[in-house]
């Protein structure tokens, strides 16, 4: 009996732990888990550069914004990966290199993108397997196998001219 509840709670306890999601932060991290205040009209690039550091990344089309992103994502058991939580913190400056805008996004503001399936078509025609194996068969020049004495290195070398 104790050994049947013994090897009850052990199983248990498995099961249990392989149901605890594991959580993992990716990206930006905050010191403290605190977002220093960025005052739009007052900080520049130092000073930002200074507080929150290197930026996840630039804007792809004007290097004048930077992007700070951070999210956790938790996986149970063999389950996909799920975001829980996503911050985004946009930093636009202007010209002179002053911060004119700060936003922020969180998972709320994201949208799924529906991919398109479809596949360019590329010029020539189909092969199946037999013709890529041997469709070279006899298209290979005759002229470079004749009696002419070839060069070390193969057939398709230069001539020696004698």
């Amino acid at each position: 009996m104790k050994r049947a509840l013994l090897l009850a709670v052990a199983a248990g306890s498995i099961f249990a732990v392989g149901c605890t999601p594991v959580l993992r932060n990716h990206g930006f991290v905050y010191v403290n888990g605190e977002v220093p205040e960025i005052v739009p009209g007052e900080d520049n690039q130092a000073s930002v550069l200074e507080r929150l550091g290197s930026p996840s990344t630039q804007g792809v089309f004007e290097s004048t914004t930077w992007y700070y992103m951070s999210d956790t994502r938790e996986s149970l058991a063999y389950q996909r990966p799920q975001t829980s939580y996503r911050r985004i913190v946009e930093v636009q400056f202007d010209e002179s290199g002053v911060v004119s805008s700060v936003d922020e996004y969180g998972l709320e503001d994201g949208r799924r993108v529906a991919l398109v399936d479809r596949e360019t078509p590329t010029p020539g025609r189909e092969m199946n397997v037999w013709e890529q194996l041997f469709g070279n068969i006899g298209s290979l020049p005759t002229e470079q196998f004749g009696g002419e004495q070839n060069l070390p290195g193969g057939a398709g070398g230069p001539r020696r001219d004698e």
